[in-house]
Order: C-alpha cells, then sequence, then structure tokens
C-alpha cells in the first residue's frame, strides 16, 4: 500500500465533501453536513481561501483528509495551524495515512512559520486520543472550548 499526501486541487471537492460526511456519520451527526460542493470549491478555491485541505491517497485513491486554518496566538506572535477536521477511510485506518497527513501539516507548519498545531476531539474517541498521544500530542488543560452561532450570533448582528 503506498501513501501520498498532497494540497487539494480544484475538482477535489466531490470527495472531500465524502469524506467530511462519513467523518460525521462517524461522529454521531450524519445530518449535520451544510457543505456541499459548491461551498467547498468557494471556499477552498475561490480568490482568497482562508481554509485549505490536505488529501492522502492510498494507491492513488483519495482516502484520507486534513482541513485546516491558520490561527494566530498573541503570546507567541506567531501564526498556528488549527486542525479542524482530520478523517481516514476505515478500510484504511491504521495502515500509516493518517500520520502521514499529520508529517504534511508539520511540513506546512514549518514552511509557514507557525508555532502550533492546534486541534479538537471528541472526549469519547480513545482510539484518536491514543494516536496523537503516540505523536507526541496531548490535552491542553485549562482552556474549555466555547462557541457562538445560531440565535446567540445573529442577535448581535442587529
Amino acid at each position: 500500500m503506498s501513501t501520498t499526501v498532497r494540497l487539494a486541487i480544484p475538482g477535489d471537492a466531490p470527495e472531500i465533501l465524502r469524506m467530511i460526511r462519513a467523518l460525521a456519520t462517524y461522529e454521531r451527526e450524519p445530518d449535520a453536513v451544510k457543505a456541499t460542493v459548491a461551498s467547498l470549491d468557494e471556499m477552498l478555491f475561490g480568490p482568497d481561501p482562508k481554509v485549505f485541505a490536505h488529501i492522502a491517497e492510498v494507491d492513488g485513491r483519495p482516502a484520507g483528509l486534513a482541513v485546516w486554518f491558520l490561527n494566530f496566538s498573541t503570546w507567541t506572535g506567531r501564526h498556528g495551524i488549527y486542525l479542524e477536521d482530520l478523517f481516514v477511510d476505515p478500510q484504511v485506518r491504521r495502515a500509516g495515512v493518517a500520520g502521514a497527513l499529520f508529517r504534511a501539516l508539520a511540513a506546512e507548519a514549518k514552511a509557514r512559520g507557525c508555532a502550533r498545531i492546534d486541534w479538537a476531539v471528541l472526549d469519547w474517541n480513545e482510539d484518536a486520543k491514543r494516536f496523537y498521544r503516540t505523536l507526541g500530542g496531548y490535552h491542553s488543560t485549562g482552556w474549555e472550548p466555547w462557541r457562538l452561532d445560531g440565535e446567540g450570533l445573529e442577535a448581535l448582528q442587529d
């Protein structure tokens, strides 16, 4: 089995959406995906993209995905990468695909002068936590994730 990782290119949106939907199903939220091929094309490949993706191909076929964007740390004064989604097709899990995606992200971080890579993991996903620890990742404590969306976000826009 041969794995290669590359930046996503125009034309990849259907496969990216397939993997996003598969991830949502794995994360027990199959109906939560609102993205479309058109919206992914615009966000990833439009004139001023702010989100990026790496595709892992196994034997020439897309089998893994890392969707990410730049964040910023005022304390380090440098950008970081925020990994929004990591997905590997079930039939090739434990074959080094996720590690290859993380190595590509680490190379991207180095090339961009980023200080770190951040991500979140569902509290029940023990397999993912074990994998992240093998990479040297750790559970950042002290900070709780918060979000503003839906009606609360709309209310602030009035």
